[in-house]
């Protein structure tokens, strides 16, 4: 009896012409363009000037920090009173301060001031930009200071060096921590989506009262249901390595085989989800808003975009309770980081607490009158 039910189910995805081409083009249009439209670097900040000292020495910092990358000079003003004009009508969002004596301070004693300020309404902006200019200013000065063969122990030096090491994204690319959590993202919204939509369909079209008056058990349809999602869940994810390997060079430092375990245990929460939507929902509206709702509050509590650390206790209490956070840690770790399954024993016990929960929760919920 299985066997006829899935063939239903997969004859109803293909005979559905919209469906097999949002499952085969969402991954490859959300990989083209979501790791550079969700790209968290800030870049192209722009900066007012102001040059006190007009020195060889401060236009080559200018120049050095024009190409950094990071900022565009927006305007080089004459005074901090026009600079801070500039701030006031969103003209610029940093102003780079050259003091006078710029250069002469910096090659008689290795140190010169500048100051910044930020404008702080944006405060990640601000406090990245600031940061960033910082760290020209450091890089400037021990240039200026080897060039000029000056010693540098006439320089202040902290009493303790901190020398900083990027380990599993060395060049701090966000992209490459962004690529497996949208991966995660889209197996949710494909695999979590479209099982609530199936049996209110279903309920609206009228063939869920054929199948209600037939020998089918319950345990049997909500397995049909499930398997053409996995099936599915699968595929997505297989396109989605595909696609990072081809486009970013992004490979798996761990085992591709663990990623498809805990995806396929992943799969079966979100579908098991999507079906117990749908079971207690009566029209396609109404299961769509409370997916959505659901879907809304998973994405923004998993750490996806933000980290969870820096959440509220009061949100990081709810990310326990969030299959999506586990998800986004395994896929994190084991293309990252190279985590094996011993490394992840607690996210598999928590996804399969899910999924035994959910699914029964499935099974029990569909009303089936014979």
């Amino acid at each position: 009896m299985l066997k006829f039910l899935l063939e239903k189910e997969f004859k109803q995805i293909f005979r559905n012409s919209f469906l097999p081409r949002i499952i085969l083009f969402m991954p490859v249009m959300m990989l083209f363009l979501m790791p550079w439209a969700a790209d968290q670097d800030i870049k192209n900040i722009k900066l007012s000037v102001v040059d006190n000292d007009h020195s060889s020495c401060s236009e080559r910092l200018i120049h050095k920090v024009a190409s950094s990358g990071y900022f565009i000079i927006e305007d080089i003003s004459g005074t901090n009173d026009e600079a801070l004009k500039s701030i006031a009508s969103g003209k610029a969002d940093i102003i780079l301060d050259i003091r006078p004596e710029f250069e002469k301070d910096l090659i008689k004693n290795g140190m010169a001031e500048v100051m910044i300020s930020a404008n702080a309404v944006n405060g990640v902006k601000g406090g990245l930009g600031s940061g960033y200019l910082t760290r020209i200013m450091n890089d400037f000065a021990d240039e200026i200071t080897a060039e000029k063969g000056l010693d540098k122990n006439k320089r202040v030096t902290p009493a303790i060096n901190v020398i900083p090491h990027n380990m599993y994204n060395v060049y701090l690319d966000y992209k490459i921590f962004m690529i497996p959590a949208l991966a995660v993202m889209l197996l949710t919204i494909l695999v979590g989506f479209l099982p609530t939509l199936n049996i209110v369909s279903e309920k609206e079209a009228g063939t869920i009262e054929q199948i209600n008056v037939t020998p089918v058990r319950r345990l049997q349809f909500i397995f049909a249901k499930l398997i053409p999602y996995w099936v599915i869940g699968f595929f997505v994810l297989s396109i989605s390595f595909v696609l990072a390997a081809l486009i970013y060079g992004l490979y798996p430092v761990g085992n591709l085989w663990t990623v498809y375990l805990y995806a396929g245990i992943y799969i079966l929460v979100v579908s098991g989800l999507g079906l117990v939507i749908s079971n207690h929902s009566d029209t396609m509206q109404q299961a769509m808003f409370v997916m959505f709702f659901f879907m809304l509050i998973m994405l923004l509590l998993s750490g996806l975009l933000t980290p969870v650390s820096s959440m509220p206790d009061w949100a990081q209490a709810i990310t326990k309770i969030n299959p999506l956070s586990y998800f986004t840690q395994i896929m994190r770790s084991i293309y990252l980081k190279g985590s094996g399954i011993k490394d992840l024993l607690p996210q598999l016990y928590a996804l399969s607490g899910f999924a035994v929960l959910l699914n029964v929760w499935a099974i029990l919920s569909y009303k089936k009158s014979s």
